[in-house]
């Protein structure tokens, strides 16, 4: 894997752009930060911390979480709120997202605030449609880490990180989902972070204690797993042109420094799924 940035303390929310490059923040020092096509790094939006997952939106901004699910403007900054905490009783913020087809956010909520050492409290899945009106889908989600869907749109995958395990769930076309049951187990003393689907239906999933990327067939069944430098893997993106190229994010700890937090790149032989961008109401 090749190193192309490095110097942040929690790399998180990697997100392809297609004109642009990859976007990713830092959870802890703040700031959304692009790396181009040349592996030039600029900042993006400045200063907001604890953006667990973002995806681009129609009207040309982002959407993050954190605080609260946000779309930010680029350019000037103008920020929005799409979900607020207090629209769910119990919520400390939010973590990683990801988008349907039609355009609907789909998030989890934290009930307790991760690096203070509060007695962990289970928070939610939610959606948000697209004239902007919240549902909470499922419960009970310890930690709750990446999202991603099958490349048919019918089954919704969630990381529960404290439960060392996937979820999936049967997504139905009114953006509802069904009960979930146990997609695939992570392995003793993995803790499954960011996730992506590829084109032909396998998961790819960041361990955050193992510095690997574990991949797993569409039937659940551990295909094979990817091994990266630093050992606090915390997401991954598919990019590129031909969206063969994996960029893997990590944090610092267990490395060499506070701010070793470092993106990594490598080909693979399987195209990721591009993400549609959020449609969900902004004004």
């Amino acid at each position: 894997m090749q190193c192309v940035a490095q110097g942040y303390g929690l790399i998180e929310g990697p997100l392809w752009d297609p004109a642009r490059g990859l976007y990713f923040s830092d959870v802890l020092n703040g700031g959304v930060f692009l790396l181009d096509r040349s592996d030039k790094v600029s900042q993006a939006v400045p200063k907001r911390r604890g953006i667990g997952g973002m995806a681009l939106h129609e009207a040309g901004g982002l959407v993050m979480g954190g605080r609260d699910i946000a779309y930010v403007r680029l350019g000037d900054g103008h920020t929005r709120s799409l979900l607020a905490l207090d629209a769910i009783p119990g919520a400390t913020g939010f973590n990683d997202l990801t988008t349907d087809r039609s355009g609907r956010i789909y998030v989890g909520s934290l009930a307790f605030r991760v690096f203070s050492g509060e007695t962990p409290k289970p928070g939610h899945l939610h959606v948000i449609d697209l004239d902007g009106a919240m549902r909470t889908l499922s419960d009970g989600v310890m930690l709750t880490n990446g999202l991603g869907f099958s490349p048919d749109g019918k089954r919704l995958y969630h990381c529960d990180a404290r439960q060392g395990f996937v979820r999936v769930y049967d997504a139905k076309p009114d953006g509802s989902v069904g009960a979930w049951s146990k997609f695939a187990d992570i392995g003793e003393g993995g803790v499954p972070d960011g996730l992506k689907v590829a084109s032909d239906g396998s998961v790819w999933v960041a361990d955050a204690h193992g510095g690997r990327v574990a991949v797993f067939n569409a039937d659940g069944s551990h295909r094979e797993d990817l091994k990266v430098p630093l050992p606090m893997v915390t997401s991954l993106c598919f990019g590129g042109d031909d969206l063969c190229d994996l960029y893997v994010v990590t944090g610092s700890r267990g490395g060499p420094s506070d701010n070793c937090g470092s993106i990594f790149r490598t080909r693979v032989d399987v195209a990721g799924l591009a993400l549609p961008p959020a449609r969900v109401k902004v004004s």
